[in-house]
């Protein structure tokens, strides 16, 4: 799959992801897109390539999208939604209600991600606001009527307490965002994504277990695209996410320094196909923040 590349979902009726190349990298921004009675797309990527989903959502035949989901506001997630609705005028944006007001005015998101990827914000740009009367909270327990199917609304506050699942379960497909980590396909495990400042493990751990008992038959991930599920893969993701976390806790206990921790992480990190070495870098000086962040509040 190449960037822009536009793919159908093996064995879900209407359902496709567009890539929209975020950071430059294929396969990371995950779009998509359901071609329903009232059509949606799952998260919108940066922002910054936006066009990318327009085209996408053009070759599919919608030119009145309905709904804009995102499981999270963080901006890889939701940077794009402002100029969706401005894009279709028919178009309301769901989100967990705690996520609503940082939609509305992005202010505080877009400083607290400057503060967070560093250097990689070359790759964002400013999201649009959202117009107060174009956006809907959403909460656990919700449902998404799309007129010829429905979304259950799951929360998943672990990665970020404004981080819900979308889950189909008439075509059984499951949304998971970042609840269930990254699989860059060069590596040969689930990746950990433990980004500050509210990354907590424990309550990680439980949203895994929530995905494992939904026992989707296909995952849709946040970052390259979906898979078929079984439940090891939730027990492979509790494993890497746990090991992860002992590791920079026996790390800060070894050296003391926060500094030198986040920099022996960083200057340790393997590349891993297709994000090369710098991105490989930069995921993991995002994940050790969060960790450290973690600890500190146990």
């Amino acid at each position: 799959m190449a960037i822009g590349d536009l793919t159908a979902v093996p064995d879900c009726t209407d359902l496709y992801y567009v890539d929209t190349g975020a950071y430059d990298v294929p396969g990371y921004g995950s779009v998509y897109i359901l071609d329903a009675e009232r059509p949606a797309v799952v998260d919108t990527g940066l922002g910054t390539n936006v066009d990318r989903v327009i085209g996408a959502l053009d070759s599919v035949g919608i030119d009145d999208l309905a709904l804009v989901l995102t499981t999270h506001v963080h901006l890889d997630h939701a940077g794009g939604a402002g100029y969706l609705v401005e894009e279709y005028p028919t178009a309301t944006v769901r989100t967990h209600e705690i996520g609503v007001p940082h939609l509305i005015d992005p202010g505080r998101l877009v400083a607290g991600t400057k503060a967070a990827v560093g250097g990689q914000w070359e790759y964002y740009v400013d999201p649009k606001p959202v117009p107060e009367d174009r956006i809907e909270g959403i909460e656990g327990g919700d449902a998404i009527d799309l007129g010829d199917r429905s979304l259950d609304v799951v929360h998943a506050p672990g990665h970020a307490p404004h981080q819900v699942l979308f889950h189909d379960r008439a075509a059984d497909v499951l949304f998971s965002g970042d609840a269930a980590g990254i699989r860059p396909p060069g590596a040969e495990r689930l990746h950990p994504t433990s980004p500050p400042a509210n990354f907590d493990l424990e309550t990680c751990l439980d949203d895994a277990a929530t995905i494992a008992d939904r026992d989707p038959a296909r995952i849709c991930f946040g970052h390259f695209g979906d898979a078929p599920f079984t439940g090891a893969l939730m027990d492979e993701y509790e494993e890497v996410l746990s090991e992860w976390v002992e590791r920079v806790r026996t790390k800060r206990a070894e050296l003391g320094d926060d500094d030198a921790v986040v920099e022996h992480f960083v200057e340790t990190a393997e590349p891993i196909e297709p994000w090369g070495t710098r991105k490989s870098r930069a995921e993991r000086r995002l994940n050790v923040h969060g960790v450290l962040g973690y600890l500190d509040a146990e």
